[in-house]
């Protein structure tokens, strides 16, 4: 057997106050299969004992078996006599909700559409092959496109080499790459909180210890504890999403940064600097700029960029900016997992970066559409929500004033309608007031969600709970 395993005491912190008005065995079944759906327990992973599970959370055995039946029934769950329960997805199941509607929306994934642009790139970048034919996998990514990406930065301000460059496969590959190199078990890694949840998980697994710093929509980064927090744990790494944070929105001003590069210079503390939101601007006061920019006091910066958020999801390309000995370093230890990247792909982002300005243009038009229709909606139908006002990025971290994010979304799924958790950007359960509401989608389909998601905010207000107020009250 040799499913990763699950011990009860961590599921019961992920578990979180799962507890509401319902069956006992049901609330715990829905909040289980929440973890596995959106991913807080992989699948794969091998559940607790039902022995075990029902010890931690003062339950009998009865109960648990209940839970994990459930489960199987649902087909997120498979059981083998003697083997344990595994959490395993069916893809098939999920197409429909027990009693519900067809799952056909999804405010899950934060994502634009393609740009428009993209198939002509596609072609133009077909017709280029030929010419690459006789070329080998190159882990460092290929010359023209390393010196375009180049051009962009010391375009922004920022004095860059093609052999400062590292093309990847997406900004998620870039992130494990760095954290794999500068992480060891036992050393400190600071992130903030909430955060992408990859990189969190990748920490973790790396035995790194996380100490996290809160990021607020309204008010960003408190600069004294961040600052405080750096030097007194002196952390091998600090992860940190600068523009347009995910998922509040923030964005972190220029005399934090410069005062974190200090600092970091002074710890040893290598800044992990995730710009893979930077370019989504919609009406920011100001130039975007890069971190680095503001970095006068030789702390060690390796910024992350991608096009997944402006070009295209589907297109799995990335880069690492760093010093061009660090970039050597990276590719000696890539090379023990991967050998590259396409060359078909990188092909095609070169041809796209071409039309960038237009794309980010598009961009900033369909952000700005669609954050105001969503602003303007949950405004007018759920009041008692604290929205908060983004000048760009990918969603709204909306404060639903009640801890029951992870029940709104279990309901929704009901109404057809796919949200993540709060708790999934967070770490031990945290963040059940707040739900992620992306603003990356056409405004005529973000309605229909949204309706939905409203929908289903009254079908859980409708059932008796004294945190929630009663349909009508505000």
């Amino acid at each position: 057997m040799n499913e990763p395993a699950l011990a009860a005491r961590t599921l019961v912190v992920l578990l979180g106050d799962w507890r509401g008005s319902g069956t006992t065995y049901r609330n715990l079944a829905d909040r289980i299969r929440l973890l596995i759906l959106d991913g807080r327990i992989p699948s794969g992973t091998r559940l607790p004992a039902e022995r075990d599970l029902a010890e931690r959370l003062g339950l009998s055995r009865a109960t648990i078996s209940s839970a994990y039946r459930d489960l199987r029934e649902r087909a997120v769950l498979h059981s083998v006599r003697g083997s344990g329960s595994v959490a395993r997805i069916n893809p098939a199941s999920l197409a429909r909700e027990p009693g519900g509607r067809p799952v056909l929306l999804d405010l899950a994934r934060a994502s634009l559409p393609a740009a428009p642009q993209l198939p002509e790139a596609a072609l133009a970048a077909a017709e280029a092959l030929p010419r690459y034919l006789d070329a080998d996998s190159d882990p460092v990514g290929l010359p023209e496109l390393r010196a375009a990406i180049a051009a962009r930065y010391s375009a922004q301000g920022l004095p860059t080499r093609p052999d400062q460059i590292m093309v990847t496969l997406g900004a998620q590959h870039a992130i494990g790459l760095v954290t794999r190199l500068f992480l060891a078990r036992g050393d400190r890694a600071l992130i903030e909180h909430p955060s992408y949840p990859y990189a969190h998980d990748t920490m973790r697994a790396l035995g790194a210890r996380v100490v996290a710093v809160p990021v607020t929509a309204e008010t960003g980064w408190d600069a004294d504890e961040l600052i405080d927090t750096v030097e007194r744990t002196s952390p091998a790494l600090a992860y940190l999403m600068p523009d347009f944070h995910n998922p509040t929105g923030a964005s972190m001003p220029r005399d934090l940064r410069e005062r974190l590069c200090r600092v970091a210079a002074k710890q040893g503390t290598v800044l992990l600097i995730d710009e893979t939101t930077a370019d989504l601007d919609i009406d920011r006061p100001g130039p975007v700029r890069p971190f680095a920019v503001d970095n006068r006091s030789g702390a060690e910066i390796i910024t992350v960029g991608t096009v997944g958020k402006t070009l295209w999801a589907g297109i799995r390309l990335g880069w690492i900016r760093a010093e061009a000995s660090t970039i050597t370093r990276l590719v000696a230890s890539r090379t023990r997992s991967d050998l590259g990247t396409s060359i078909l792909e990188q092909l095609t982002v070169l041809e796209a970066f071409k039309a960038m300005p237009q794309i980010l243009e598009l961009r900033q038009r369909q952000l700005r559409a669609t954050r105001d229709v969503t602003v303007a909606y949950l405004a007018a139908r759920v009041p008692e929500w604290q929205i908060p006002h983004v000048h760009g990025g990918l969603a709204l971290w909306v404060n639903l004033g009640t801890p029951v994010s992870s029940r709104l979304t279990l309901t929704a799924r009901g109404h057809g309608l796919l949200l993540s958790a709060g708790p999934r950007f967070g770490a031990d359960g945290a963040f059940e007031r707040f739900l992620r509401i992306p603003i990356t989608g056409p405004s005529e389909v973000t309605e229909t969600a949204l309706a939905a998601l409203v929908d289903s905010w009254e079908e859980l207000r409708r059932a008796p709970d004294p945190e929630l107020p009663p349909p009508g009250r505000y």
